[in-house]
């Protein structure tokens, strides 16, 4: 397999359903650290949010996601377990794999290699994930940024995998 698959398909074993992390954001934040990056865990009420960055001065650039996925409804109405990942025609299956654990992979998997090549880079790479995007989205993105603000971090960029449209970009 390759290592996005790999990724994925680890994310989507886990039942996070929203708010419920199923602890997708500690996997991440363990693989993350052992590679450099600092992870900051801002949890509101019953909801996970991890903060990831490398780097310190200069312009922030983030990734936005979230882990949790919709309740997969009647499992007996899948053709496959939907959190058992699966590959099928070339397509992989599984609740969350296109909204959004396989965006996530995808971002973790592009800060890791960026900073393999560019160690000591100007600026700062990181990303936001939460476990309330697909839920109330009360206590994830909406109190992170009250809490940035109120502490005076900045965000200079962001950029979500979010796949909400196939006709246009924004």
């Amino acid at each position: 397999m390759s290592e996005i698959l790999d990724l994925t398909s680890n994310l989507i074993a886990r039942e996070s359903v929203t708010p419920e992390d199923a602890g997708c954001q500690a996997m991440l934040s363990d693989r993350l650290q052992a590679k450099g990056f600092h992870c900051e865990q801002l949890d509101f009420a019953d909801v996970k949010n991890l903060f990831v960055t490398h780097g310190v001065d200069g312009p922030v650039m983030i990734f936005l996601g979230h882990t949790d996925v919709v309740p997969p409804g009647p499992r007996d109405q899948w053709l496959s377990d939907p959190f058992k990942p699966e590959i099928r025609d070339g397509y992989l299956y599984g609740r969350g794999a296109a909204d959004m654990k396989g965006s996530v992979a995808a971002f973790v998997l592009a800060m890791e290699k960026f900073v393999e090549k560019h160690p000591d880079h100007p600026g700062t790479i990181g990303m936001l994930v939460t476990s309330d995007e697909e839920g109330d989205a009360i206590n994830g993105v909406r109190k992170v940024a009250e809490h940035f603000k109120a502490i005076g971090r900045k965000i200079d960029y962001c950029i979500t995998g979010e796949p909400s449209s196939i006709d246009k970009f924004g």
